[in-house]
């Protein structure tokens, strides 16, 4: 029986090379993207790898998006293995001081990377309880620690970002939160740090490739029976809330 994941904003980035990354451990891969074409196109490419990909159209900002991707993925599949909460926003760069935020790009950034995040998650639990080994991660930020962001003059703390530093604070939360819930169930739910990478959010700056920043992502998402849950992790190791 095939192992299922779902990666949302899977059709490019970050979230592409994850899908590679676990179709390369023999799972089935559900490419989640907001545009067929560009999702089909993705999904070719990695079929021509050899690996078993599939675009599924989703927007994680649109709860009837995301209720008509659930019902599908249990129409084919009957159940969820893997839940990859990849997709995601930052609609503003550093420096950009909170006193000068705008409160209309503070919602609408909640609205995918928090909100988004959520509906998706809620729809899809009821397939990850089918799972044997049900495991979502959910990709953050260092940027959302409010650990390393309290050290004065640290890198962490020089980049102010009151939407995205923030939202991915409250993803960071609602891990805890499900984690908490689903301890005794098998299900692990983890937060991920890619770490600065060369994306079309960075506007391909950064300091690394998506395939270096998708690695802590596959690791998470493939962890085994005795790893662990409800926790934020880097490729380094554990990252502090």
């Amino acid at each position: 029986m095939e192992t299922v994941a779902l990666v949302t904003g899977g059709n490019r980035g970050i979230g592409f090379a994850v899908a590679r990354g676990l179709g390369e451990r023999g799972l089935t891969v559900l490419i989640g993207c907001r545009d067929c074409d560009r999702g089909a196109a993705s999904a070719r490419e990695l079929v021509s790898a050899g690996l078993d990909a599939r675009p599924i159209l989703l927007d994680i900002a649109d709860d009837a998006s995301v209720t008509t991707a659930a019902k599908a993925i249990e129409k084919e599949f009957g159940r969820l293995d893997v839940l990859v909460n990849n997709a995601g926003v930052k609609l503003e760069f550093h420096p950009s001081p909170p006193s000068q935020a705008s409160l209309d790009l503070v919602r609408e950034t909640y609205r995918t990377n928090v909100f988004g995040t959520m509906s998706v998650t809620l729809a899809m639990l009821p397939l990850l309880r089918r799972s044997n080994a049900g495991r979502i991660v959910n990709v953050s930020s260092g940027l959302s620690s409010m650990t390393l962001a309290s050290v004065p003059n640290s890198k962490h703390a020089d980049k102010c970002m009151l939407s995205y530093n923030t939202s991915k604070a409250a993803v960071n939360s609602l891990t805890i939160q499900f984690a908490n819930e689903l301890r005794d169930t098998g299900i692990k739910v983890n937060a991920a740090d890619p770490g600065y990478t060369m994306t079309d959010m960075t506007r391909f700056d950064g300091s690394r490739t998506p395939d270096e920043a998708a690695r802590v992502i596959i690791e998470m998402a493939t962890l085994p029976a005795d790893g662990p849950t409800g926790a934020f992790y880097d490729n380094n190791g554990p990252l502090p809330w």
